[in-house]
């Protein structure tokens, strides 16, 4: 299935449902960083909901969202970065993990996540949600990671820090050629108005439901799953959608601008001992080469912001 995200609401407005298909996401990221599965799972789950929160959470064309998860496993530093368009990029520190499957014959994200496999634990790093709305300070939010799982954990910090109950699923069906057969996820959440009758008919269909992986592999589509994670309820899905897709910001003047901002020695110590500089985006790993002559024009910048 294309890649979408759709967005939906009960007739009584009083759930609120976002549902993506990532797989054409996620294998460019794989593309570009060359991940090992558990890695290839790991940073498309992030990615797909980075996709999902900023259709979600963000307004503005000039507003972005940050998801940042500071692991104790193999992982231990992996980011995304999105806008309201659901164009997202990201990294991972360790692309080419390789762990045994888990208990349930799975990847095990978890355990590369927090380093420890199976279970819950609150010392296996942080979550960090950082949204960048054009005022003088972002807002962050920041929770402990509860099992590394990222939808478990992107849950507990709706609950925690949002106070939104909020049901999230991820998945990312890898191949035997590292790349996805099947990448997406949804995200449920209940308006104040919201019974407790709907609360516990959500939660028995989420729970009967298949693997979100499954659903994609086959064949549903992003309306699809909307409408299959809310059976039962009447549900208003939007005629508009966003295609997520996996688009890199960086430029040469983007990294000009970066090496200003490093201050005049640090260049003057670029040209002297390496008489030039070569920076590499850790989003796209494109990289840009400067030359001396170069270094020394951005060097006479530097000074002049002291």
């Amino acid at each position: 299935m294309a890649d979408r995200l759709v967005r939906g609401n009960s007739a009584d407005g009083t759930i609120r449902v976002y549902a993506a298909v990532t797989t054409d996401l996620v294998n460019e990221a794989q593309r570009i960083h060359g991940t090992f599965p558990v890695a290839t799972a790991a940073l498309g789950r992030l990615l797909t909901a980075a996709a999902i929160m900023g259709a979600a959470g963000l307004k503005s064309d000039t507003d972005s969202m940050t998801l940042q998860i500071k692991g104790n496993g193999d992982i231990r530093d992996m980011v995304a970065v999105t806008d309201n368009k659901s164009r997202v990029r990201g990294y991972i520190s360790n692309p080419y993990i390789d762990r045994p499957l888990n208990s349930k014959g799975k990847l095990d994200v978890g355990g590369a996540v927090t380093g420890v496999t199976g279970g819950t634990s609150h010392d296996g790093g942080y979550l960090s949600v950082i949204r960048d709305l054009g005022m003088k300070e972002p807002y962050i939010g920041r929770v402990p990671l509860v099992s590394g799982e990222i939808a478990e954990d992107l849950t507990y910090y709706y609950a925690k820090s949002e106070q939104i109950p909020t049901a999230i699923a991820l998945g990312v069906l890898v191949n035997t050629d590292d790349k996805a057969l099947a990448a997406g996820g949804y995200m449920i959440q209940l308006m104040p108005e919201a019974t407790d009758e709907t609360a516990v008919r959500l939660e028995e269909i989420i729970k009967e439901a298949p693997p979100i992986t499954d659903l994609i592999h086959g064949g549903s589509g992003a309306e699809d799953i909307l409408f299959r994670m809310t059976e039962g309820f009447s549900m208003i899905c939007e005629n508009k959608y966003i295609v997520p897709e996996y688009k890199c910001k960086c430029s040469r003047e983007r990294m000009e601008r970066a090496l200003v901002t490093i201050g005049a020695d640090e260049i003057r110590s670029l040209i002297d001992e390496q008489g030039g500089a070569e920076m590499m985006c850790r989003f796209c790993d494109n990289k840009y080469n400067f030359t001396k002559e170069e270094l020394t024009e951005l060097l006479k910048q530097a000074e002049g912001k002291r």
